[in-house]
């Protein structure tokens, strides 16, 4: 009877590899099959590789569009400093946009959203610094959000040797906005771009 129970003790085991051996067989297999590796190795990496491109390509969009929006309120400011723009007949807020857009390669798209402000100062010392230029609805933290800009628009060249002020606001739309990473300013996946100068006009007549 101990030798019959000894026995089966001893076979079961083989029985069970003789069972098993087929998958066994195969799964040792498949772990020395490195086909395929690198497209296994490309799907665990894509996620971050490709969110860390596009970061890097969206945070050099956000800069080249802050450089190019100050670049055209320069240019364009250079109309009214030197009094050109005085001088042209019905030149007017709508005017200097077209100017102003002019310079900006197109990358804003439509030039209507870029708000802008020509304004007058008594002395340097009355420049603005900041200016509130959006409003949200409904209110933060609420959800979903519409947001924008409503500084009050307003063309005042000013005469020779007057000291000007130019504001121009842009919203500029993210496209990788995650928890980890974006660059938004605003409430909604915004980013609110900005340029300004200060100049006393020339002394044209």
């Amino acid at each position: 009877m101990l030798l019959q129970k000894a026995a089966d003790v001893t076979t079961r085991p083989r029985f069970l590899r003789w069972i098993f051996a087929g998958a066994i067989a195969r799964g040792h297999k498949f772990a020395r099959d490195d086909r395929g590796v690198t497209a296994v190795e490309f799907a665990i990496l894509a996620l971050p590789f490709f969110t860390l491109v596009f970061a890097i390509i969206e945070t050099a969009m956000v800069f080249f569009a802050g450089q190019v929006l100050d670049s055209a309120v320069e240019d364009a400011s250079r109309m009214i400093r030197t009094g050109r723009a005085q001088a042209t007949v019905g030149f007017n807020i709508a005017s200097f946009r077209t100017l102003m857009c002019g310079y900006t390669f197109n990358l804003f798209g439509d030039c209507s959203k870029i708000n802008i402000s020509v304004k007058k100062l008594t002395n340097f010392t009355a420049t603005q610094t900041s200016a509130s230029v959006q409003t949200c609805t409904p209110a933060p933290p609420a959800t979903p959000l519409t947001c924008t800009l409503t500084m009050t628009e307003e063309y005042s060249p000013g005469v020779g040797r007057e000291v000007i002020q130019v504001f121009a606001y842009y919203r500029w739309p993210l496209l990788v906005v995650l928890p980890y990473f974006n660059l938004k300013n605003q409430p909604d996946n915004y980013r609110l771009i900005g340029a300004t100068r200060v100049f006393r006009n020339e002394p044209f007549s």
